[in-house]
Formats: C-alpha cells, sequence, structure tokens
C-alpha cells in the first residue's frame, strides 16, 4: 500500500450538509488549524453554516456550483449520508471525497445495508423486500407477527416506519409509507440497543470508540450510556463486526454501526451510518478524542487519536423545548451543554445535547 498524503493544518475541508453534525465537525476542524467550506441546499444560517469560514449555498446537482466547490478544498467529507452519490462521484473527479460513493451506494438504502451484512456473516432481524401491497402480504405472513414496514431511503428518527401487526391494515400502511421500495423487518426481542464508532484512515488504520448503550423515545435517540451495560463477548462481538464492517466497505472516516443484543447474547446489526453519531457525542467531553476530530484525522491522513473513554457517561439528546432549560443545564457541575444554534426548537427537533458523568 503506497503510502498515504497528509493534507496539512491550513488546508481547507470542504463539508457535504450543513447540519448539526457538520457544525461540531467545523468546529473539531477548527482546533486543528483547518477551515472549512460547507457545501449544502440550506443558507448560510444553517446549524453549520453558523461557524464555517466558507459556505455555498446550491442544489446538490449544481455541476457549476460543485466544481468550483471542489476547486476551493483540498479534500471533502460530509455530515449526512444521502448526499446524492451522482454529487460525490462529480465531486471526486476533482478532489478526494471521504467517504466515497460506493460507500454512500450501501449507505443509502436499508435493504443494501442488510444484504451487505448477512454477505458477511453477520446476523440482521429477519427482511423481506416489499415493492407493493402484494409483497407487502406475502412479507407478512412469512414474518407471522409484529413487524415494522421501512422505507429503504431517507428515513431516520423513526421516520419513514410503520408498525404492523397481525391484523393491521397492510393497504392503508404501504399507502401511508408513500414509497416505492421498502423493507419489511420482523420485531427482534432484545435486551437492549447499543452503537459502535470506528474511523478508518486511508492506510488501514483503524481505531474503535467503547460500545454504547442506546436509549430512544418516540423513535429518536434519548440517551448513551458508556460504557454499555453488556457482557464483554458481547462488546468484543459488537466491537468486532464493525470494524468488519468499514474494512470490507473501505470506509475512510468514520462508520457508526447500531446493534441489537438478544437474551442470548447474540449481536444483530440494525443500521448504520457513515460520518459522525448521535450515540457518538459522548465522546466531546468524554473521550481522548472526540468523534469529530477523529473524523478530520481521519480524512487527512493523520494520525488517529486515542479513542479511550476517560470515565463512565450519560449523553442526552435535547428535543424541542428541553433546550430551554439551557440555564439549569449549566448550573449543573460536570455537566456539559451543547446547541446547535437552531432557531425554533419544534417538536422531535434535536436542538442539542448535554453530557454529564454516569
Amino acid at each position: 500500500m503506497s503510502p498515504v498524503t497528509m493534507i496539512p493544518p491550513g488546508s481547507t475541508i470542504g463539508m457535504l450538509g450543513a447540519g448539526q453534525l457538520g457544525r461540531m465537525t467545523a468546529l473539531a476542524a477548527a482546533r486543528l488549524g483547518y477551515k472549512v467550506h460547507v457545501f449544502a441546499p440550506e443558507s448560510m444560517d444553517s446549524s453549520c453554516g453558523q461557524v464555517v469560514a466558507y459556505h455555498t449555498q446550491a442544489g446538490w446537482h449544481d455541476r457549476l456550483a460543485l466544481a468550483r466547490f471542489a476547486d476551493d478544498v483540498d479534500v471533502i467529507t460530509l455530515e449526512w449520508e444521502n448526499v446524492p452519490t451522482e454529487t460525490v462521484e462529480f465531486l471526486s473527479r476533482h478532489v478526494g471525497v471521504h467517504p466515497g460513493a460506493p460507500v454512500l451506494a450501501v449507505a443509502q438504502d436499508r435493504l443494501a445495508e442488510k444484504r451487505f451484512a448477512n454477505s458477511l456473516g453477520i446476523g440482521t432481524a429477519p427482511f423481506h423486500a416489499v415493492d407493493g401491497v402484494a409483497a407487502l402480504k406475502e412479507a407478512m405472513a412469512a414474518i407471522g407477527g409484529r413487524a415494522i414496514l421501512k422505507s429503504t431511503r431517507m428515513g431516520y428518527d423513526g421516520r419513514g416506519q410503520v408498525r404492523l401487526a397481525p391484523d393491521s391494515d397492510l393497504v392503508a400502511a404501504w399507502e401511508s409509507l408513500g414509497a416505492d421500495m421498502a423493507v419489511l423487518e420482523g420485531f427482534v426481542d432484545f435486551t437492549c440497543e447499543i452503537s459502535v464508532i470506528v474511523a478508518r484512515s486511508a492506510n488501514g488504520a483503524t481505531a474503535a470508540y467503547p460500545v454504547a448503550e442506546n436509549r430512544h423515545r418516540d423513535g429518536i435517540l434519548d440517551t448513551t450510556t458508556v460504557p454499555a451495560r453488556v457482557t464483554a463477548p458481547v462488546a468484543a462481538e459488537a466491537t468486532r463486526i464493525a470494524l468488519l464492517m468499514a474494512e470490507k466497505l473501505e470506509v475512510v472516516g468514520l462508520l457508526a454501526v447500531e446493534m441489537f443484543v438478544t437474551p442470548d447474547g447474540r449481536v444483530l446489526v440494525n443500521e448504520m451510518a457513515p460520518r459522525p453519531h448521535n450515540s457518538g457525542h459522548w465522546t466531546m467531553d468524554f473521550a481522548e478524542t472526540c468523534q469529530f476530530e477523529q473524523l478530520v484525522r481521519a480524512v487527512c491522513g493523520l494520525p488517529l487519536g486515542s479513542t479511550s473513554a476517560r470515565g463512565a457517561c450519560v449523553m442526552t439528546n435535547l428535543i424541542g423545548a428541553d433546550a430551554d432549560h439551557w440555564a439549569d443545564y449549566l448550573a449543573e457541575p460536570g455537566t456539559h451543554l451543547h446547541l446547535y444554534g437552531k432557531g425554533e426548537a419544534r417538536p422531535g427537533r434535536k436542538m442539542g445535547h448535554i453530557n454529564r458523568p454516569a
């Protein structure tokens, strides 16, 4: 393997997407001496746009704007895996983009994700591809119990999902989803949900963060606890799975893998994301190297940082009006507040998070 060229501090990192993950990556990049140029359809007042050196507001298929953007940056990464693969392929002809289009092709499609995991011998919930009501009826009969119908693309934080029981109205469920293609997943009897975030550099170096335990509320991540309350064999298997998936996908950057732990100790993959992840926000205050700095290190060819935790901790998302209590969080000893610069606190909207000692 040929040596990887390091992109030194003082260079400009391109960021695709303008949300809070881009914001926190840009702040970490600035600490290392990098500038960030964000490209997104959102305005300059977006969460990420507020803190970056440069901002291009344009559509994902505006090739003239994309070419100018590529000429202005030294490397590109992303904070949202649903950037069109055509956009990433076009940019890749001008400058390095990490992760690349082949990774996104898998990560953007729930069906492709599950098939990829299974191809590596990694377990998932039972699932069936569904392209209409007739296929949904057959899949429900095959699963034989409760299930979740999910759009294959663009679903997150509980969106694009319908819970089904054997007596559910399948015609109404399919129509409510509003998708051309979906995946029907059988329910998994699990003791907890966990995730592992791994970093991988272009030279193949990897680093894995401790296993995190996640609890959701209304389909949105509520808390992440580190270390996860799982056995050592379960933690080792979850880490092995995440590292294997990152290696086989040839990810450069970060890969977050969400998993279920069953009562008999099996670890099943649920979803993955090739970017910083909500369940990794604890690293900002309780890890030797936060996930956002680690992303910068990986895509710029720098040595990966230590992923060791500095102590047990809990991350809590601030959803909607939760963020209105910012003064109370600031008054709590040992609590670290992170707000995302969003103006309107709508129900279900992630406004920030806090990290506390466990």
